[in-house]
């Protein structure tokens, strides 16, 4: 593919409400990427090449218990904000703001997010890519909650949660739309050259807060031919071979425990889940295909990693520059039949998928690493205690000896923890950790784990020690336990706006509270 051109044109200083001088905090990085499975990095078991983001996990940590929220916009409001979803407003989808708290369809301005934390110690802040936390009535507008409204200097992206590479809509530089796209505009390189302009035009003494929130790997698949190509021959051993060998890298690397099987998951295909050789050639062939092309969209995004850890070195700063990175949520099944099968191999070894709270859906990979690599403490290490996206706030102010700016705003007190003694090799707080999207709901509690497909199924008691693959419901062995998790999630529910739990299927959903509430601007009232 030839060279994108294509950068903001409008990069001019920041203002920066701090005046810094000279300063050892550290630059900070955080990335995040969309819908990818757990196994979908090759420091995570893959065949997809990701050499950059592979390099910052062989110097620093990789997390093997990091979770999420199981759903994207979810997942950016506990990122953004350092709480649960519900909590910040999020509790559902940007698609309808349906006037309960929990549910605005964007986040709260009752509390600060993490680049208004982060401007409020003398942090010059940036964003790049997917935003995905202002309410879709309000695309058209500024309403008070687009990124540069809600701490961000400067920001290149997309509000929305999907759409095309190509001519993805709708996009903003700043406050300005951006609707004209030169020819080669592809939506990952995009994302990853704003963000290398931000660092070049950021003045060096200032430290640095960027968040890069890339689309990839999302549907639609869309890559460019040459990108697939290269990554066809890799798939054409199949599904069934290609699980079984990251799962065996995954044992390899102490990624999951040496003495498990491979789990198959039956009841997730209707009772019996397709051999490859099952799939008439068509399918076969088309599998080949979409799966290369999604593997593509990864490598893409790894060379825009790459890109960015160069600027870094350029500039000279890259030895204080902390780097941080994860996904949403698990690979989606939304992509059909295939796509299911495309799900099956990027969650191994996990069940289910996005938007569900089994581990599938709620697992990440996490990686965090100093660019100065005497500054890693375990440099290739692989910490296995159990960590949440609601951290990432905390660890964020940890590094940067950051105060909560409670002037501003109250509730300084945050559910997460800094992950920095983790970091260091040292054991973190155990806490009790709760999941809940489109009312499927969850519990992890030292090693049980509490778990329920939706509102109207029964609960299933897993012990993640023994069963961490979710196979085996001891729930009739244990009832005891069920209750007391049960009792705890409910509490939880009670004081996080999470009740009452709504499972209208997503169209009916949005028209039920649009026809209740015409407002959908998502002004302050």
């Amino acid at each position: 593919m030839k060279r994108l051109l294509f950068v903001p044109l409008v990069l001019g200083p920041a203002s920066f409400s701090v005046t810094a001088q000279e300063t050892t905090a550290p630059n900070i990085v955080l990335i995040m990427c969309d819908d990818m499975g757990f196994s979908d990095l090759g420091c995570y078991g893959s065949e997809i090449q990701t050499p950059h983001i592979d390099s910052l996990a062989s110097q620093g940590m990789r997390f093997s218990q990091f979770k999420n929220t199981g759903r994207s916009c979810p997942s950016r409001a506990s990122l953004l904000t350092g709480r649960y979803q519900h909590q910040a407003g999020m509790g559902w989808m940007t698609a309808v703001d349906e006037h309960r708290p929990g549910y605005r369809g964007q986040i709260s301005k009752e509390y600060p997010t993490i680049a208004e934390v982060m401007k409020a110690n003398g942090y010059g802040t940036y964003m790049s890519g997917k935003w995905h936390v202002t309410v879709d009535g309000a695309f058209d507008a500024p309403n008070g909650s687009y990124p540069v409204q809600r701490g961000f200097d400067r920001y290149y992206g997309c509000l929305s949660g999907g759409g095309s590479y190509y001519s993805p809509t709708p996009v903003y530089n700043d406050l300005t739309p951006v609707t004209d796209f030169p020819d080669d505009y592809y939506y990952t390189t995009a994302i990853s050259d704003s963000a290398t302009s931000f660092i070049r035009q950021h003045p060096a003494q200032i430290p640095m807060f960027l968040y890069v929130a890339y689309y990839a790997p999302h549907l639609p698949l869309q890559a460019p031919a040459d990108r697939v190509e290269k990554c066809m021959e890799r798939y054409r051993a199949g599904y069934d071979v290609l699980r079984r060998q990251r799962f065996e890298k995954q044992k390899a690397m102490g990624l999951v425990p040496s003495d498990m099987e491979l789990p198959e998951y039956d009841r997730e295909f209707g009772g019996k889940r397709p051999s490859w050789e099952e799939l008439s050639e068509d399918q076969r062939r088309q599998w080949i295909q979409d799966m290369a092309t999604y593997a593509a969209m990864i490598e893409i995004m790894d060379d825009g990693i790459g890109q960015i850890v160069e600027a870094f070195r350029e500039k000279g700063t890259l030895e204080n520059t902390v780097f941080l990175f994860l996904s949403d949520n698990g690979a989606t099944l939304e992509g059909g039949y295939l796509g299911q099968l495309m799900a099956d191999l990027s969650n191994t070894p996990y069940r289910s998928y996005k938007q569900w709270c089994y581990q599938g859906g709620t697992s990440t990979h996490f990686i965090f690493t100093f660019g100065d690599t005497d500054k890693n403490p375990v440099k290739g290490g692989i910490c296995r205690q159990p960590a949440h996206i609601i951290d990432l706030l905390p660890t964020c102010m940890d590094l940067a000896s950051a105060i909560y700016p409670s002037r501003q705003f109250d509730h300084a007190q945050l559910p997460g923890i800094s992950l920095l003694p983790a970091i260091e090799g040292k054991e973190i707080q155990p806490r009790t950790l709760f999941f809940e999207h489109q009312s499927s709901c969850a519990v992890i509690s030292g090693h049980w784990k509490l778990v329920r497909n939706n509102r109207n199924e029964p609960w299933e008691l897993i012990d993640l020690d023994a069963d961490p693959f979710e196979q085996h419901d001891l729930s009739t062995r244990f009832p005891e336990k069920v209750k007391s998790l049960e009792n705890e999630w409910n509490r939880w529910a009670e004081t996080h706006l999470v009740l009452p739990l709504e499972d209208k299927p997503w169209h009916e959903r949005i028209d039920f509270y649009k026809n209740l509430n015409d407002d959908q601007s998502g002004r302050e009232e």
